[in-house]
């Protein structure tokens, strides 16, 4: 078995020699090309180390909302399907501090520099 370099390193070691070697010679619709590359290579980076916490997170807090166990797209399920026929809305407790928490957790991986992201994430949960 392989142990090192991870995955995770090995797709951040091409995204760093690219955008550091490779970006710096290329103009015009290549550059544009390249970095839209390096991009890709940056979210699965994220995706790899920061999704699967993240995900952990969201179905514990499904599981306590929803009173039901289960995988995280079945629970998704749940909530959809109760949201749907209004057994559940804004009021119901723990609902809106989950969406809150799940999207912000899905900008960290798939926007981190998305400047509402960033403004929100700085703030302390008491500010929102």
């Amino acid at each position: 078995m392989q142990d090192e370099p991870t995955p995770t390193e090995l797709v951040k070691a091409v995204a760093d020699f690219l955008r550091n070697d490779i970006a710096p010679l290329l103009s015009g619709h290549q550059a544009f090309k390249l970095r839209v590359g390096i991009n890709a290579l940056d979210l699965v980076v994220r995706q790899l180390t920061q999704a699967a916490p993240a995900e952990a997170a969201e179905q514990v807090r499904l599981k306590e909302m929803l009173g039901e166990d289960g995988a995280l797209l079945e629970l998704n399920r749940v909530l959809a399907s109760r949201i749907a026929d209004g057994s559940v809305g804004l009021e119901t407790a723990g609902l809106k501090e989950h969406l809150w928490q799940t999207t912000l957790d899905k900008l960290a991986v798939d926007q981190p520099n998305y400047a509402s992201y960033k403004r929100e994430a700085g703030r302390g949960r008491d500010d929102a």
